[in-house]
């Protein structure tokens, strides 16, 4: 780490950053008082029904799962609802859907994992309440069939209830429900704990990595940064463009990775961030280290060798992203250039599709003409 990035993480530390969750866009009508409520949930009281056409069965299998799971995430949970409890975790799975309603906020139906209105099928939906109040969060995972009694037959399951809860309970084991609720209650430290457990599958911490970058939390932003900054950690480049969605007070930081790396995927994940940051916020601060880069190439490019293509790719993409008269030039000379090089490689069309895009959204006059 330079002295100039550690100095930038201290800033960085005291901010909280740019886009919003899913969940908190979603919620905005939550009073301060329930999201302490929320920030402050340890222990969990967790009800699981599951439901076939014949009635109600045990759920003993979906409580040992949906607790093991939560635990994973530092959360204490009992099942006896007399024991003190902080909010109330409420998971239906059925045979055949019946809920069909959505969130009284709108919108829900658009997010990722949320009920479908559609689906007649098996599904376990999720729900909380805070002091017995319903705050509108709803996720629902499904089995790949909708016709339990079909599936059944084709797999020569003698009873589709229980076929049907056997499948659930296989999607319970991948479905990231204790991730979307530390997310909707705002426990990004434990998420990143999470994401440090050396035990945390690839998957899932690509998909922490994801739900990092859009949290307004100031916990996240270390972890990211280190993250960020380890060239050789396999995460590094998620890392990277996680952090660039915490806005622009990363772009210090990416910035500093993009000029001092020698790794072509790193600084290209790093040139890239600085692209989403110029698309969101306009910092016009994401142009100079990149126009500098692609200058700096323009004077020995006479063959493809000369060329980093997935690095030089980004950069001219992130280039694209904001108007600067600085750019205007070099682009123009990137286009000729790589028109004159004899390349009909996959690598040389991307390259040229972004420059020809990039041509189009600096150069005002090219527009008018």
């Amino acid at each position: 780490m330079t002295k100039n990035t550690a100095g930038m993480l201290g800033c960085i530390c005291l901010v909280l950053f740019g886009l919003a969750t899913d969940s908190s866009a979603r919620r905005s009508h939550i009073n301060p008082e329930q999201r302490t409520k929320l920030e402050k949930i340890q222990t969990v009281y967790l009800n699981v029904l599951a439901l076939t056409e014949d009635g109600k069965i045990p759920s003993d299998d979906f409580v040992t799962l949906i607790q093991s799971r939560m635990e994973e995430l530092g959360y204490t949970v009992v099942t006896d609802r007399k024991a003190a409890h902080d909010v109330q975790f409420l998971v239906k799975c059925e045979e055949q859907k019946r809920w069909k309603g959505t969130t009284r906020s709108g919108g829900d139906a658009e997010l990722a994992d949320s009920p479908s209105r559609l689906w007649r099928g098996p599904a376990c939906l999720f729900n909380y309440r805070v002091e017995g109040e319903d705050l509108g969060w709803y996720k629902e995972t499904r089995t790949d069939f909708e016709d339990a009694y079909a599936a059944a037959q084709t797999a020569k399951a003698k009873k589709s209830g229980k076929y049907a809860m056997s499948q659930l309970k296989l999607k319970l084991e991948n479905f990231d429900f204790p991730v979307m609720a530390a997310t909707e209650w705002g426990h990004t430290a434990r998420l990143a704990r999470l994401l440090e457990n050396p035990k945390t599958s690839k998957v899932r911490k690509l998909r922490i990595l994801s739900t990092l970058s859009k949290v307004q939390s100031k916990e996240a932003i270390p972890h990211l940064i280190t993250l960020a900054q380890d060239e050789n950690a396999e995460y590094a480049e998620a890392a990277i463009i996680a952090l660039a969605g915490t806005g622009s007070s990363a772009t210090p930081i990416l910035t500093d990775i993009f000029v001092t790396s020698k790794i072509s995927r790193i600084q290209a994940a790093a040139a890239k961030g600085l692209g989403l940051i110029g698309a969101h916020s306009g910092d016009p601060a994401i142009t100079p280290p990149l126009l500098d880069y692609l200058n700096r190439n323009l004077e020995n490019m006479d063959e493809s060798s000369d060329i980093d293509f997935p690095v030089l790719t980004e950069v001219v993409w992130s280039i694209s992203k904001l108007r600067n008269d600085k750019s205007v030039v070099p682009i123009e000379q990137l286009n000729i250039k790589i028109w004159l090089i004899r390349d009909n490689s996959k690598e040389m069309k991307e390259l040229r599709d972004a420059a020809n895009v990039a041509t189009k959204m600096i150069d005002l006059d090219y527009q008018i003409m």
